[in-house]
Protein backbone atom coordinates (compact mmCIF):
# COMPACT_ATOMS: atom_id res chain seq x y z
CA UNK A 1 0.00 0.00 0.00
CA UNK A 2 1.41 3.61 -0.90
CA UNK A 3 1.96 6.35 1.39
CA UNK A 4 -1.44 7.99 -0.27
CA UNK A 5 -3.46 4.79 -0.26
CA UNK A 6 -4.86 5.30 3.39
CA UNK A 7 -6.21 9.18 2.48
CA UNK A 8 -6.93 7.86 -0.78
CA UNK A 9 -9.25 4.67 0.69
CA UNK A 10 -10.95 7.58 3.24
CA UNK A 11 -11.65 9.77 0.01
CA UNK A 12 -12.91 6.82 -2.11
CA UNK A 13 -15.13 5.65 1.13
CA UNK A 14 -16.76 8.93 1.81
CA UNK A 15 -16.65 11.25 -1.59
CA UNK A 16 -17.28 8.69 -4.12
CA UNK A 17 -19.15 5.93 -1.91
CA UNK A 18 -21.66 6.55 1.25
CA UNK A 19 -19.17 6.15 3.89
CA UNK A 20 -17.50 2.36 4.81
CA UNK A 21 -17.81 1.01 8.89
CA UNK A 22 -13.75 -0.13 8.08
CA UNK A 23 -11.78 1.76 5.31
CA UNK A 24 -9.77 -1.83 5.00
CA UNK A 25 -12.75 -3.21 3.28
CA UNK A 26 -11.78 -1.12 0.25
CA UNK A 27 -8.23 -2.99 -0.42
CA UNK A 28 -5.19 -1.88 -1.41
CA UNK A 29 -6.52 0.40 -4.37
CA UNK A 30 -9.06 2.53 -3.58
CA UNK A 31 -9.54 3.57 -7.19
CA UNK A 32 -9.68 0.04 -7.99
CA UNK A 33 -12.42 -0.18 -5.81
CA UNK A 34 -14.58 2.38 -7.12
CA UNK A 35 -13.67 1.59 -10.94
CA UNK A 36 -14.83 -2.72 -10.24
CA UNK A 37 -18.59 -0.78 -8.80
CA UNK A 38 -19.40 0.81 -12.49
CA UNK A 39 -22.09 -0.71 -13.94
CA UNK A 40 -26.21 -0.57 -13.74
CA UNK A 41 -27.40 0.22 -9.87
CA UNK A 42 -28.33 -2.70 -7.78
CA UNK A 43 -31.45 -4.29 -7.62
CA UNK A 44 -33.77 -2.35 -4.88
CA UNK A 45 -34.24 -3.30 -1.17
CA UNK A 46 -37.68 -4.87 -0.30
CA UNK A 47 -40.78 -4.65 -2.48
CA UNK A 48 -42.98 -6.12 -4.00
CA UNK A 49 -42.64 -2.86 -6.09
CA UNK A 50 -44.85 -1.38 -8.37
CA UNK A 51 -44.49 -0.32 -11.67
CA UNK A 52 -45.35 2.72 -13.61
CA UNK A 53 -48.71 1.27 -15.25
CA UNK A 54 -49.41 -0.14 -11.75
CA UNK A 55 -49.24 2.72 -9.76
CA UNK A 56 -51.42 4.77 -12.23
CA UNK A 57 -53.87 2.19 -11.73
CA UNK A 58 -53.66 2.56 -7.89
CA UNK A 59 -54.33 6.75 -8.46
CA UNK A 60 -57.12 5.92 -10.58
CA UNK A 61 -58.79 3.77 -8.05
CA UNK A 62 -58.81 6.46 -5.56
CA UNK A 63 -60.67 8.99 -8.05
CA UNK A 64 -63.49 6.11 -8.73
CA UNK A 65 -65.48 3.30 -7.21
CA UNK A 66 -63.82 0.52 -8.14
CA UNK A 67 -66.66 -0.69 -10.29
CA UNK A 68 -66.49 1.82 -12.50
CA UNK A 69 -62.42 1.28 -12.77
CA UNK A 70 -63.07 -2.86 -13.87
CA UNK A 71 -65.48 -1.24 -16.29
CA UNK A 72 -63.30 0.97 -18.23
CA UNK A 73 -62.58 -0.33 -21.86
CA UNK A 74 -58.69 -1.70 -21.87
CA UNK A 75 -58.03 -2.66 -18.53
CA UNK A 76 -56.80 -5.97 -16.95
CA UNK A 77 -59.32 -7.59 -15.04
CA UNK A 78 -59.22 -7.15 -11.49
CA UNK A 79 -58.87 -4.42 -9.04
CA UNK A 80 -55.46 -2.66 -8.99
CA UNK A 81 -52.98 -4.74 -7.08
CA UNK A 82 -51.27 -1.86 -5.13
CA UNK A 83 -52.66 0.49 -2.54
CA UNK A 84 -51.60 3.36 -3.44
CA UNK A 85 -50.52 3.97 0.34
CA UNK A 86 -48.02 0.98 0.56
CA UNK A 87 -46.75 2.38 -2.83
CA UNK A 88 -45.38 5.68 -1.61
CA UNK A 89 -44.24 3.90 2.10
CA UNK A 90 -42.80 1.11 0.24
CA UNK A 91 -40.46 2.96 -2.33
CA UNK A 92 -39.46 5.45 0.73
CA UNK A 93 -38.33 2.47 3.05
CA UNK A 94 -36.43 0.65 0.03
CA UNK A 95 -34.32 3.41 -1.64
CA UNK A 96 -33.14 4.07 2.28
CA UNK A 97 -32.58 0.28 2.53
CA UNK A 98 -30.67 -0.36 -0.48
CA UNK A 99 -28.09 2.72 0.01
CA UNK A 100 -27.61 1.59 3.43
CA UNK A 101 -27.16 -1.94 2.74
CA UNK A 102 -25.56 -1.74 -0.34
CA UNK A 103 -21.88 -3.20 -0.97
CA UNK A 104 -21.50 -0.92 -4.40
CA UNK A 105 -22.08 2.50 -2.66
CA UNK A 106 -20.46 4.23 -5.54
CA UNK A 107 -22.75 3.48 -7.84
CA UNK A 108 -26.47 3.68 -5.15
CA UNK A 109 -24.54 7.53 -4.95
CA UNK A 110 -24.89 7.78 -8.71
CA UNK A 111 -28.57 6.84 -8.41
CA UNK A 112 -29.29 9.25 -5.92
CA UNK A 113 -27.23 11.69 -8.55
CA UNK A 114 -29.33 10.79 -11.25
CA UNK A 115 -32.33 10.13 -9.37
CA UNK A 116 -32.35 14.34 -8.30
CA UNK A 117 -30.80 15.41 -11.58
CA UNK A 118 -34.17 13.78 -13.06
CA UNK A 119 -36.18 15.08 -10.25
CA UNK A 120 -40.11 14.37 -9.61
CA UNK A 121 -41.87 15.20 -6.25
CA UNK A 122 -45.32 13.07 -4.70
CA UNK A 123 -45.66 16.47 -3.09
CA UNK A 124 -47.97 16.93 -6.42
CA UNK A 125 -50.86 14.41 -6.42
CA UNK A 126 -50.89 13.08 -9.80
CA UNK A 127 -46.90 11.74 -9.28
CA UNK A 128 -47.95 9.99 -5.79
CA UNK A 129 -46.74 6.15 -6.17
CA UNK A 130 -44.65 7.15 -9.46
CA UNK A 131 -41.05 8.40 -7.97
CA UNK A 132 -39.78 5.30 -6.79
CA UNK A 133 -41.32 3.90 -10.03
CA UNK A 134 -39.02 6.53 -11.98
CA UNK A 135 -35.74 5.08 -9.91
CA UNK A 136 -36.12 1.72 -11.05
CA UNK A 137 -37.34 1.90 -14.58
CA UNK A 138 -35.57 5.17 -15.89
CA UNK A 139 -32.42 5.64 -13.26
CA UNK A 140 -31.25 2.46 -11.90
CA UNK A 141 -30.55 0.51 -15.14
CA UNK A 142 -28.82 3.27 -17.47
CA UNK A 143 -26.62 5.19 -14.36
CA UNK A 144 -23.74 3.69 -16.58
CA UNK A 145 -25.32 3.68 -19.98
CA UNK A 146 -25.32 6.43 -22.55
CA UNK A 147 -26.75 9.45 -21.34
CA UNK A 148 -29.13 9.55 -24.14
CA UNK A 149 -30.71 6.33 -22.92
CA UNK A 150 -31.06 8.05 -19.50
CA UNK A 151 -32.09 10.90 -20.84
CA UNK A 152 -35.31 9.74 -23.04
CA UNK A 153 -36.35 7.29 -20.53
CA UNK A 154 -36.62 9.71 -17.56
CA UNK A 155 -38.11 12.44 -19.53
CA UNK A 156 -41.29 10.00 -20.92
CA UNK A 157 -41.40 8.16 -17.50
CA UNK A 158 -45.26 8.50 -16.72
CA UNK A 159 -43.27 10.31 -13.72
CA UNK A 160 -42.25 13.27 -15.55
CA UNK A 161 -44.82 13.49 -17.85
CA UNK A 162 -46.98 14.06 -15.05
CA UNK A 163 -44.90 16.23 -12.99
CA UNK A 164 -44.34 18.75 -15.78
CA UNK A 165 -47.91 19.18 -16.83
CA UNK A 166 -47.00 16.94 -20.25
CA UNK A 167 -50.63 15.68 -20.23
CA UNK A 168 -52.54 18.64 -20.62
CA UNK A 169 -50.21 19.77 -23.04
CA UNK A 170 -52.50 19.92 -26.56
CA UNK A 171 -51.38 21.10 -30.48
CA UNK A 172 -53.23 24.11 -30.93
CA UNK A 173 -54.07 22.63 -34.43
CA UNK A 174 -54.21 18.96 -33.19
CA UNK A 175 -57.03 17.02 -34.78
CA UNK A 176 -58.77 16.94 -31.30
CA UNK A 177 -58.83 21.07 -31.03
CA UNK A 178 -60.21 21.20 -35.07
CA UNK A 179 -62.87 18.59 -34.14
CA UNK A 180 -63.93 20.49 -31.31
CA UNK A 181 -64.23 23.64 -33.00
CA UNK A 182 -66.24 22.28 -36.24
CA UNK A 183 -68.63 20.64 -33.81
CA UNK A 184 -69.30 24.64 -32.97
CA UNK A 185 -68.00 24.04 -29.24
CA UNK A 186 -67.63 27.08 -27.80
CA UNK A 187 -64.29 28.91 -27.46
CA UNK A 188 -64.57 28.55 -23.16
CA UNK A 189 -65.51 24.44 -23.32
CA UNK A 190 -62.65 24.57 -26.04
CA UNK A 191 -60.03 25.52 -23.38
CA UNK A 192 -61.42 23.32 -20.75
CA UNK A 193 -60.87 20.40 -23.01
CA UNK A 194 -57.71 21.35 -24.57
CA UNK A 195 -55.88 23.60 -21.96
CA UNK A 196 -53.28 24.47 -24.89
CA UNK A 197 -49.23 24.03 -25.43
CA UNK A 198 -47.43 23.61 -22.08
CA UNK A 199 -43.99 24.16 -22.20
CA UNK A 200 -43.21 22.61 -18.69
CA UNK A 201 -41.69 19.56 -19.95
CA UNK A 202 -39.65 21.36 -22.98
CA UNK A 203 -38.30 23.73 -20.85
CA UNK A 204 -37.18 21.50 -18.10
CA UNK A 205 -35.57 18.90 -20.50
CA UNK A 206 -33.72 21.63 -21.85
CA UNK A 207 -32.57 23.63 -19.09
CA UNK A 208 -32.71 21.16 -16.11
CA UNK A 209 -31.54 17.69 -17.89
CA UNK A 210 -29.90 19.05 -20.46
CA UNK A 211 -28.20 22.04 -21.90
CA UNK A 212 -28.66 23.75 -18.89
CA UNK A 213 -29.61 27.55 -18.31
CA UNK A 214 -29.73 29.30 -21.38
CA UNK A 215 -26.47 31.39 -21.10
CA UNK A 216 -25.27 30.40 -17.89
CA UNK A 217 -22.08 28.09 -17.18
CA UNK A 218 -19.97 31.21 -16.56
CA UNK A 219 -16.27 29.63 -16.13
CA UNK A 220 -17.76 26.20 -16.48
CA UNK A 221 -19.87 27.15 -19.81
CA UNK A 222 -20.90 28.10 -22.28
CA UNK A 223 -24.09 25.86 -21.33
CA UNK A 224 -27.76 26.50 -23.23
CA UNK A 225 -27.62 27.63 -26.75
CA UNK A 226 -31.07 27.76 -27.14
CA UNK A 227 -34.32 30.72 -27.05
CA UNK A 228 -37.57 30.65 -26.01
CA UNK A 229 -38.68 30.01 -29.88
CA UNK A 230 -36.90 26.64 -29.63
CA UNK A 231 -38.89 26.15 -26.30
CA UNK A 232 -42.05 26.48 -27.57
CA UNK A 233 -41.33 24.11 -30.91
CA UNK A 234 -40.17 21.42 -28.59
CA UNK A 235 -42.87 21.79 -26.44
CA UNK A 236 -44.71 21.33 -29.85
CA UNK A 237 -43.17 18.06 -30.20
CA UNK A 238 -43.99 16.62 -26.73
CA UNK A 239 -47.43 17.45 -27.57
CA UNK A 240 -49.23 13.93 -27.78
CA UNK A 241 -46.94 11.96 -25.30
CA UNK A 242 -49.24 11.47 -22.11
CA UNK A 243 -49.44 9.06 -18.76
CA UNK A 244 -52.87 8.77 -17.78
CA UNK A 245 -55.43 6.84 -15.16
CA UNK A 246 -55.58 4.11 -15.60
CA UNK A 247 -53.01 2.91 -17.93
CA UNK A 248 -54.43 2.43 -21.21
CA UNK A 249 -53.84 -1.36 -22.49
CA UNK A 250 -51.48 -1.72 -19.27
CA UNK A 251 -49.17 0.77 -20.82
CA UNK A 252 -48.25 3.88 -18.43
CA UNK A 253 -46.76 6.19 -21.38
CA UNK A 254 -48.01 6.40 -24.76
CA UNK A 255 -47.76 9.04 -27.93
CA UNK A 256 -51.74 10.32 -28.67
CA UNK A 257 -51.74 11.66 -31.82
CA UNK A 258 -54.93 13.44 -31.49
CA UNK A 259 -53.30 16.34 -29.41
CA UNK A 260 -50.20 16.14 -31.30
CA UNK A 261 -49.45 19.39 -33.14
CA UNK A 262 -49.21 18.63 -37.11
CA UNK A 263 -46.16 19.85 -39.11
CA UNK A 264 -42.64 20.16 -38.87
CA UNK A 265 -40.72 22.13 -35.98
CA UNK A 266 -37.81 23.94 -35.94
CA UNK A 267 -35.47 23.16 -33.07
CA UNK A 268 -31.97 25.27 -32.49
CA UNK A 269 -31.54 25.42 -36.52
CA UNK A 270 -32.75 22.07 -36.97
CA UNK A 271 -36.03 20.67 -38.81
CA UNK A 272 -37.70 18.19 -37.50
CA UNK A 273 -41.16 16.03 -38.43
CA UNK A 274 -44.55 15.92 -37.08
CA UNK A 275 -45.74 12.64 -35.33
CA UNK A 276 -43.87 10.49 -32.30
CA UNK A 277 -40.42 9.76 -34.12
CA UNK A 278 -39.66 13.55 -33.74
CA UNK A 279 -38.73 12.39 -30.02
CA UNK A 280 -36.11 10.34 -30.38
CA UNK A 281 -34.41 12.68 -33.01
CA UNK A 282 -34.86 15.56 -30.48
CA UNK A 283 -33.33 14.21 -27.44
CA UNK A 284 -30.49 12.42 -29.47
CA UNK A 285 -29.82 15.85 -30.76
CA UNK A 286 -29.90 17.52 -27.12
CA UNK A 287 -27.73 14.10 -25.37
CA UNK A 288 -24.61 14.90 -27.75
CA UNK A 289 -24.74 18.75 -27.58
CA UNK A 290 -21.35 20.25 -26.55
CA UNK A 291 -23.43 22.09 -23.69
CA UNK A 292 -24.89 19.33 -22.54
CA UNK A 293 -21.57 17.78 -21.64
CA UNK A 294 -20.25 20.90 -19.97
CA UNK A 295 -23.72 20.96 -18.00
CA UNK A 296 -23.43 17.32 -17.05
CA UNK A 297 -20.00 17.40 -16.28
CA UNK A 298 -20.58 20.82 -14.02
CA UNK A 299 -23.05 18.95 -12.01
CA UNK A 300 -20.97 15.95 -11.52
CA UNK A 301 -17.97 17.75 -10.65
CA UNK A 302 -19.82 19.57 -8.32
CA UNK A 303 -21.54 16.85 -6.62
CA UNK A 304 -18.47 14.57 -5.92
CA UNK A 305 -15.61 17.38 -5.52
CA UNK A 306 -16.58 20.87 -4.53
CA UNK A 307 -18.78 23.20 -5.07
CA UNK A 308 -16.84 25.49 -7.17
CA UNK A 309 -15.53 22.57 -8.76
CA UNK A 310 -11.59 23.00 -10.58
CA UNK A 311 -12.40 24.01 -14.42
CA UNK A 312 -10.06 21.47 -15.31
CA UNK A 313 -11.85 18.40 -13.86
CA UNK A 314 -14.91 20.13 -15.66
CA UNK A 315 -12.70 19.88 -19.11
CA UNK A 316 -11.82 16.74 -18.52
CA UNK A 317 -15.09 15.02 -17.70
CA UNK A 318 -16.92 17.42 -20.70
CA UNK A 319 -14.32 16.12 -23.06
CA UNK A 320 -14.72 12.21 -22.54
CA UNK A 321 -18.15 12.95 -22.61
CA UNK A 322 -18.29 14.53 -26.36
CA UNK A 323 -15.72 11.64 -27.09
CA UNK A 324 -17.80 9.08 -26.45
CA UNK A 325 -20.90 10.25 -27.57
CA UNK A 326 -22.19 10.60 -23.65
CA UNK A 327 -20.98 7.23 -22.75
CA UNK A 328 -21.43 7.83 -18.46
CA UNK A 329 -19.28 4.79 -17.54
CA UNK A 330 -16.30 6.65 -19.08
CA UNK A 331 -16.98 9.89 -17.61
CA UNK A 332 -16.91 8.42 -14.49
CA UNK A 333 -13.70 6.31 -14.71
CA UNK A 334 -12.10 9.72 -15.99
CA UNK A 335 -13.57 11.41 -12.63
CA UNK A 336 -11.89 8.63 -10.69
CA UNK A 337 -8.29 9.04 -13.03
CA UNK A 338 -8.73 12.97 -12.18
CA UNK A 339 -6.25 13.88 -9.70
CA UNK A 340 -8.31 17.09 -8.84
CA UNK A 341 -11.26 14.40 -7.62
CA UNK A 342 -8.32 13.45 -4.98
CA UNK A 343 -7.79 16.69 -3.28
CA UNK A 344 -7.93 15.73 0.54
CA UNK A 345 -9.32 19.10 1.05
CA UNK A 346 -13.26 18.29 3.02
CA UNK A 347 -14.90 20.65 0.27
CA UNK A 348 -18.47 18.90 0.33
CA UNK A 349 -21.32 18.76 2.87
CA UNK A 350 -23.42 15.81 3.06
CA UNK A 351 -26.59 16.69 2.30
CA UNK A 352 -29.21 15.35 4.94
CA UNK A 353 -30.22 11.95 3.37
CA UNK A 354 -26.55 11.43 2.56
CA UNK A 355 -25.65 12.25 6.29
CA UNK A 356 -28.52 10.02 7.87
CA UNK A 357 -27.66 7.07 4.91
CA UNK A 358 -23.59 7.57 6.07
CA UNK A 359 -25.13 7.20 9.97
CA UNK A 360 -26.46 3.83 8.97
CA UNK A 361 -23.96 2.76 6.94
CA UNK A 362 -21.35 3.74 10.48
CA UNK A 363 -23.28 1.84 12.82
CA UNK A 364 -24.82 -1.07 10.60
CA UNK A 365 -28.37 -0.30 11.42
CA UNK A 366 -31.14 -0.71 8.74
CA UNK A 367 -32.97 2.77 9.50
CA UNK A 368 -36.37 0.87 10.96
CA UNK A 369 -33.89 0.21 13.76
CA UNK A 370 -33.99 3.81 14.65
CA UNK A 371 -38.03 5.35 13.60
CA UNK A 372 -41.39 4.47 13.33
CA UNK A 373 -41.32 6.73 10.42
CA UNK A 374 -41.01 4.95 7.17
CA UNK A 375 -38.17 7.68 5.73
CA UNK A 376 -35.96 7.55 9.30
CA UNK A 377 -37.19 10.67 10.05
CA UNK A 378 -35.59 12.45 7.16
CA UNK A 379 -38.43 14.79 6.68
CA UNK A 380 -37.41 16.48 10.13
CA UNK A 381 -34.10 16.99 8.63
CA UNK A 382 -35.72 19.10 5.61
CA UNK A 383 -34.84 16.18 3.19
CA UNK A 384 -37.65 14.05 2.85
CA UNK A 385 -37.17 11.08 -0.18
CA UNK A 386 -38.73 12.11 -3.71
CA UNK A 387 -40.35 15.63 -2.10
CA UNK A 388 -37.83 18.09 -3.85
CA UNK A 389 -39.42 21.73 -3.72
CA UNK A 390 -39.00 22.23 -7.28
CA UNK A 391 -38.01 20.64 -10.95
CA UNK A 392 -34.23 21.35 -10.19
CA UNK A 393 -34.47 19.06 -7.43
CA UNK A 394 -32.41 19.23 -3.64
CA UNK A 395 -29.18 21.91 -3.83
CA UNK A 396 -26.30 20.61 -3.71
CA UNK A 397 -24.00 23.48 -1.97
CA UNK A 398 -23.16 23.39 1.20
CA UNK A 399 -24.57 26.93 1.82
CA UNK A 400 -28.08 25.59 1.20
CA UNK A 401 -27.76 23.54 4.31
CA UNK A 402 -25.77 25.63 6.27
CA UNK A 403 -28.00 27.34 8.51
CA UNK A 404 -28.33 27.23 12.35
CA UNK A 405 -32.26 25.46 12.87
CA UNK A 406 -30.39 22.88 9.99
CA UNK A 407 -27.34 22.02 11.77
CA UNK A 408 -29.29 22.02 14.79
CA UNK A 409 -32.12 19.22 13.17
CA UNK A 410 -28.91 17.26 12.66
CA UNK A 411 -28.18 17.60 16.31
CA UNK A 412 -31.38 16.10 17.58
CA UNK A 413 -30.99 13.70 14.90
CA UNK A 414 -28.07 12.39 16.19
CA UNK A 415 -28.78 12.39 19.49
CA UNK A 416 -31.80 10.32 18.89
CA UNK A 417 -29.28 7.66 17.47
CA UNK A 418 -27.07 7.58 20.24
CA UNK A 419 -30.38 7.33 22.52
CA UNK A 420 -30.87 3.81 21.01
CA UNK A 421 -27.43 2.45 19.99
CA UNK A 422 -24.80 4.75 21.74
CA UNK A 423 -24.26 2.19 24.39
CA UNK A 424 -23.35 -0.52 22.11
CA UNK A 425 -21.34 1.66 20.06
CA UNK A 426 -17.31 2.34 20.86
CA UNK A 427 -17.12 5.82 18.89
CA UNK A 428 -13.47 6.33 19.51
CA UNK A 429 -12.79 2.80 17.51
CA UNK A 430 -15.42 3.82 14.53
CA UNK A 431 -14.11 7.14 13.84
CA UNK A 432 -10.71 5.46 13.69
CA UNK A 433 -11.63 2.89 11.60
CA UNK A 434 -13.95 4.91 9.47
CA UNK A 435 -12.88 8.14 8.83
CA UNK A 436 -8.87 7.16 9.35
CA UNK A 437 -6.60 9.70 8.37
CA UNK A 438 -9.30 12.20 8.00
CA UNK A 439 -9.75 11.74 11.57
CA UNK A 440 -8.17 14.84 13.60
CA UNK A 441 -6.36 14.76 16.86
CA UNK A 442 -8.46 17.52 18.22
CA UNK A 443 -11.74 15.46 17.40
CA UNK A 444 -10.39 12.69 18.44
CA UNK A 445 -9.92 13.88 21.59
CA UNK A 446 -13.75 15.53 21.97
CA UNK A 447 -14.56 11.93 21.83
CA UNK A 448 -12.27 10.95 24.06
CA UNK A 449 -13.79 13.10 26.53
CA UNK A 450 -16.79 12.80 25.92
CA UNK A 451 -19.25 12.06 29.25
CA UNK A 452 -20.74 8.83 28.28
CA UNK A 453 -20.53 6.66 24.98
CA UNK A 454 -23.73 8.21 23.33
CA UNK A 455 -22.39 11.93 23.89
CA UNK A 456 -19.81 10.58 22.12
CA UNK A 457 -21.30 9.23 19.43
CA UNK A 458 -22.93 12.65 18.73
CA UNK A 459 -19.26 14.45 18.97
CA UNK A 460 -18.09 11.43 15.84
CA UNK A 461 -21.77 12.18 14.33
CA UNK A 462 -21.52 15.86 14.45
CA UNK A 463 -17.54 16.15 14.03
CA UNK A 464 -16.31 18.61 10.52
CA UNK A 465 -14.59 15.07 8.92
CA UNK A 466 -18.20 12.77 9.19
CA UNK A 467 -20.38 16.21 8.27
CA UNK A 468 -17.94 16.52 5.05
CA UNK A 469 -16.31 14.45 2.54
Amino acid sequence: MTAAAPINAAIAAHRFGLGEPRLEALGADPAAWLRQQIGPGDAPVGGPFASAAEALAAYAEQKVPVSELLAMPGQPSGAPEFELRDIVNTDLESRLATAVTTRRPFAERLVLFWGNHFSVSINKGPVRGLAGALEREAIRPHIAGKFETMLRQASMHAAMLRYLDNNSSTGPHSPAVVRLARKGVSQERRKKAATGLNENLAREIMELHSLGVAGGGGAYGPWGGYTQADVTAFAAVLTGWRAYDPPRDGQATFFDAHWHEPGPKAIMGKNYPEGPQALDMVIHDLAVHPGTARFISTKLARHFVADEPPVSLVDKLARTFGDTGGDLAAVYRTLIDAPESWDPALRKLKAPEEFAITSLRLLGLDGQQLAKSKDSALAALGQRPHTAPSPAGWPDKADEWLGPDALWKRVEWSQRVAERVGDRVDARAAARASLGPRLSESTYQQIERAADAPQALVLLLMSPEFQRR
